[in-house]
């Protein structure tokens, strides 16, 4: 009660302080609401569905949004996306591909409990330069993830495994942040602030991008799975004789079924579509209603196994309000203003400060956005417009700019639509993905600072 007494304190406080003289007080309003949305799920008041709803339903109620803005989420292509992959996801579980995949991963890397969490990893740096959303490419490693976990005998309610299961999900959401981080075309903003950094006189290009990226996210990629190794404790580290186990379990197995044939078909199809979405000018959602269309029409999945999927419209719901709050947000100018107010006092700083500062500024923002795309497009050209104007190099400050936009996604549970497979796989609460997304972000920050500075002023000689 304490909790959310907190939470309704600062959100009336917020509400009936005076708007800023540039902030309407609409757009102030939905600020004070929206950040009571989030302290209360950090502080465990609500659980994020219930604050989600609660806060939807007031912005309505109260004359913030109208309703035709505040349900727009719900019809967001990309918010529909994640919902249909997780749909899918459950057939990969259902026919027992999942626990084939599994076996076969742990035969290969399964001496170790973090040999697991770093086949995740390489396998998602070597797919992410074929899928230009990050979106898309959970959709195929949640599955991979959740049948190392199966493979492994962990699920959400055995509690003698419980670490390790969110030790493995935990690997997963964080993967996509590094893989994204390392190419180009592994995410739809790189391309657009690539775009954009070209207006500035800054070209980056699928080369200059990977030779930049490659020291510290290749870092990031061989240190933190090791650090959150430590961090999580799974409760199993050596597993000795697994590779030999899962081996011989695969051979009992036998050849693939007539449904995990199809669902294999029907999962490589979709890699090739999503892969060939931007140069076909195909839509990555009509892919996923594809994909689960045929999974349906052959009766690989069942209207009983997508009843059973409580989790897919838990996480449709909130992840929509919460969508549509950071989304008017940006468009009632209320980021833009928050940005330009925090830059502008950075004058007089020496050139070394400034530019961090505009960083760890720039990412600590991201927890008022529910998509990357959105706050790059809000902020990303500001904070690099003052960082040249106060003397900081614009190719150094694009770069650094443009990997916070990845590794920054791990920060909360909605800070990426990438992270919602993940982040409803019953594995990890809201509290430890806030918890350990906030510690992600800040490792990824120092290194991509201490370490990629000086190697983006080498490169870029």
């Amino acid at each position: 009660m304490l909790a959310r007494g907190v939470t309704l304190a600062i959100a009336l406080a917020l509400w009936f302080v005076p708007h800023p003289q540039n902030v309407t007080a609409q757009a102030w309003h939905l600020f004070a609401i929206f950040l009571a949305t989030i302290l209360s799920v950090v502080i465990g008041a609500f659980p994020i569905l219930t604050a989600s709803v609660l806060a939807l339903a007031a912005a309505v109620l109260l004359g913030t949004l109208s309703a035709e803005a505040a349900y727009a989420g719900f019809s967001n292509p990309t918010i529909i996306l994640i919902i249909i992959a997780f749909l899918v996801a459950r057939a990969v579980v259902t026919c027992g591909l999942g626990q084939r995949l599994g076996y076969r991963a742990i035969s290969l890397f399964g001496r170790s409990t973090l040999g697991l969490s770093y086949s995740i990893v390489v396998v998602d740096a070597l797919i992410a330069p074929a899928f230009p959303s990050n979106t898309a490419r959970s959709g195929v490693l949640f599955p991979l993830t959740a049948s190392l976990a199966q493979a492994a005998g962990v699920t959400p309610d055995r509690e003698d495994r419980r670490r390790l299961g969110k030790f493995l999900m935990f690997s997963g959401m964080v993967s996509l942040t590094l893989s994204s981080a390392l190419w180009l075309t592994a995410m739809a903003a790189n391309p657009l602030g690539a775009a954009i950094a070209r207006e500035f006189g800054v070209e980056i290009g699928f080369g200059s991008w990977l030779l930049a990226a490659s020291v510290p996210t290749v870092l990031c990629m061989a240190l933190l799975p090791f650090v959150y190794y430590r961090l999580i404790r799974p409760e199993v580290a050596a597993m000795p004789n697994a590779p030999a186990e899962a081996r011989q379990a695969l051979a009992k197995l036998g050849p693939l079924t007539r449904d995990q044939k199809i669902v294999t078909a029907t999962f490589a199809g979709m890699v090739v579509l999503w892969a060939a979405a931007p140069t076909l000018r195909i839509d990555s959602t009509a892919i996923a209603f594809l994909g689960l269309a045929v999974l349906l029409g052959t009766g690989v999945l069942t209207l009983g196994d997508i009843a059973k999927q409580g989790d897919a419209l838990a996480t449709f719901i909130w992840f929509a309000a919460l969508f549509t709050m950071s989304q008017q947000l940006n468009e009632l100018g209320f980021m833009a203003f928050v940005g330009e107010r925090l830059v502008l006092r950075l004058g007089g700083l020496p050139v070394a400060a400034v530019a961090t500062a505009l960083v760890v500024v720039y990412v600590l923002l991201h927890y008022l956005f529910v998509s990357q795309n959105a706050h790059l497009l809000a902020l990303f050209s500001v904070f690099l417009g003052v960082g040249i104007k106060l003397g900081v190099s614009a190719t150094l400050l694009a770069f650094q700019l443009l990997f916070a936009t990845n590794y920054f996604a791990a920060m909360t549970p909605q800070a990426s639509s990438a992270n919602l497979l993940f982040a409803g796989s019953g594995y990890l609460t809201q509290q430890e993905l806030y918890r350990w997304g906030a510690l992600h972000t800040g490792l990824c920050l120092v290194i991509y600072l201490v370490v990629g500075t000086p190697w983006l002023l080498l490169v870029m000689r």
